[in-house]
């Protein structure tokens, strides 16, 4: 049987205002982790694209939306990190082609690092519609059938399913005939299991904090 969606959480101005925060919170790892991850890392004798941390974070920042105020505010945030992206990328591209000033002299090196942005940033959008929407639907299910218990468990479960579907389609299509991409997903994903581990005391604690925001503001209708 089909589990019945809640209705849409009412925004007083506290919850609005936290709202919009963990949103440009969102937005903000999202187009960071883009531009970064042109550089590949070494973390714990792992190579992986620099922007590893940055992106765990907007998982981070899913699951506390959705455990706050549910799956239909948290795919709000995710279609509009979607036209971020698009945007990022359409700027990117416009701000490599317009001529450069005659006494500026890096446009190869501009041209080099962000038009490999461009690659990353489309690999991301692939990665990004099919990952995200999964690690929201995965955190509100498992919600559902654990009947509002567990964050931990949800937390971990819905990360980590998502991320390996992310990482196995990020760096396929972003590194793909330049780097040894299994050895790349592989490292990807062991720091991001941890990082799932290391981020779940940080989701209870921001779920905790909003919710006692919103207590304190009257404004307990705002919860899902």
């Amino acid at each position: 049987m089909r589990s019945q969606e809640p209705p849409a959480p009412k925004f007083g101005e506290q919850s609005l205002a936290l709202y919009v925060l963990l949103a440009a919170l969102f937005a903000g790892s999202l187009v960071t982790a883009n531009l970064i991850a042109t550089k590949i890392v070494t973390v714990w004798g792992l190579f992986v694209p620099a922007g590893v941390l940055a992106y765990s974070i907007t998982f981070a920042v899913t699951d506390v939306i959705c455990e706050v105020w549910g799956r239909r505010a948290t795919q709000a945030v995710v279609h509009a990190g979607f036209i971020v992206l698009v945007a990022s990328w359409a700027l990117v591209a416009l701000a490599i082609r317009l001529p450069a000033a005659p006494f500026w002299q890096a446009q190869e090196a501009y041209a080099g690092v962000l038009g490999q942005a461009n690659r990353i940033i489309f690999a991301s959008l692939v990665a990004y519609a099919v990952s995200q929407s999964l690690d929201v639907w995965g955190f509100q299910r498992l919600k559902e059938l654990t009947r509002g218990r567990a964050l931990w468990l949800r937390n971990n479960l819905a990360t980590a399913a998502s991320q390996t579907v992310d990482s196995a389609l990020f760096v396929f299509i972003a590194f793909y005939g330049q780097a040894p991409v299994l050895h790349l997903i592989a490292g990807q994903l062991a720091v991001k299991y941890v990082i799932a581990l290391v981020d779940t005391p940080v989701v209870y604690a921001g779920v905790w904090l909003v919710r006692s925001r919103l207590r304190a503001a009257g404004e307990a209708e705002s919860l899902a």
